[in-house]
């Protein structure tokens, strides 16, 4: 059997069983697809259910608005997903009358569709003969061929995509695309991968050469930036003060805490004799400070500490504005934010 058949056969015996697979419904599997997106199918299992139940359709999810979308996505991470999944949603409900196109030319004008998601989504919903090619399956490939050209380089991407549209079953293109991403997930894991109970390492260059180690090869081009983030977090037990972030930054258009950003790790003197600390009051208490709290985004590293002060400012800027405490789990909060919160208030 070739490469495929077998891959497909291997599928069908160990296959897991997830929702998204038991449908053709365009829109359920872009919702499926852009919540995986740098996801594990454990994590993001959670978010997909909610938006399913709370979005059964297009027409449901153009109606929402940004607050509510981004409240549903909290914890996930990658916020933009979120937005960008609303703008999509409202695209399809006024251009295509709400039902989600299912080819990949239409599919790839599409807000946060790329490559991938369009191949994916004409694949299984259409069958349309598009091989996808995400993570596991550059995993897959660099393996089995034994290719050594870097996955995120231009060349790289280039000469992945021409093999995975050579390998593809045109047959089956669905089946083939789903085989290949559920093999690199399940046997042919980035670290310790079972290659003795794989059906296809007799061809595989990587397993006669003992190289599956060192395969895929990636280029390092990541650069962290640190920030340090000094939040307030002002209350009187009914009411807390809090901020409405902008767009062209980290969590865009949700609810974080007054913030005062400095350019190094400062102790809670320093941050609290800051000038930028007069729009407080002149008179500052401060009741407590948190340790420092490490969040880690993939280009950024936020070292996060929490004051707690005392009374209530009587200016505010236009951006901040005072919560019911009873409300905040209904405001779309960053993860840091809301964990806090949470622990702060006991709810």
């Amino acid at each position: 059997m070739d490469f495929s058949t077998e891959l497909i056969n291997w599928y069908h015996n160990n296959k897991r069983d997830l929702p998204w697979r038991n449908t053709t419904d365009a829109y359920i599997i872009w919702l499926s697809e852009i919540i995986l997106q740098q996801t594990r199918v454990e994590q993001g299992m959670p978010y997909f259910y909610r938006f399913a139940e709370r979005y059964p359709t297009v027409t449901a999810f153009a109606a929402a608005n940004e607050d509510e979308v981004l409240r549903l996505w909290q914890g996930l991470g990658y916020y933009s997903r979120g937005r960008n999944m609303l703008k999509t949603a409202q695209l399809v409900q006024e251009k295509y009358n709400g039902v989600f196109p299912v080819k990949y030319d239409e599919l790839i004008k599409l807000k946060g569709v790329g490559e991938y998601t369009a191949a994916a989504i004409s694949s299984f919903s259409a069958n349309e003969p598009r091989a996808v090619v995400d993570g596991n399956v550059y995993r897959v490939l660099a393996r089995y061929f034994g290719i050594d050209e870097p996955i995120n380089s231009p060349k790289g991407k280039k000469i992945f995509q021409q093999m995975a549209n050579q390998m593809l079953n045109k047959e089956q293109p669905a089946v083939h695309n789903q085989a290949m991403m559920e093999f690199g997930a399940m046997l042919c894991k980035p670290k310790n991968p079972a290659c003795g109970i794989c059906p296809v390492r007799i061809g595989c260059v990587a397993f006669k050469t003992n190289a599956t180690a060192w395969l895929p090869v990636k280029l390092k081009t990541v650069k962290i930036r640190k920030r340090f983030f000094n939040y307030m977090l002002i209350s009187d037990g009914q009411k807390m003060l809090m901020n409405k972030r902008g767009e062209g930054d980290i969590w865009a258009n949700m609810y974080d805490l007054p913030l005062i950003e400095t350019p190094s790790l400062l102790d809670p003197v320093e941050v609290l004799h800051l000038p930028q600390m007069n729009v407080f009051g002149r008179n500052i208490t401060l009741k407590d400070n948190s340790a420092i709290i490490k969040h880690i985004l993939t280009h950024q590293h936020l070292f996060i500490r929490f004051f707690v002060l005392k009374d209530l400012p009587e200016e505010i800027p236009v951006n901040w504005f005072y919560a019911d405490v009873n409300d905040l789990e209904n405001l779309a909060l960053p993860k840091p934010i809301f964990i806090f919160i949470k622990y702060f208030f006991n709810f």
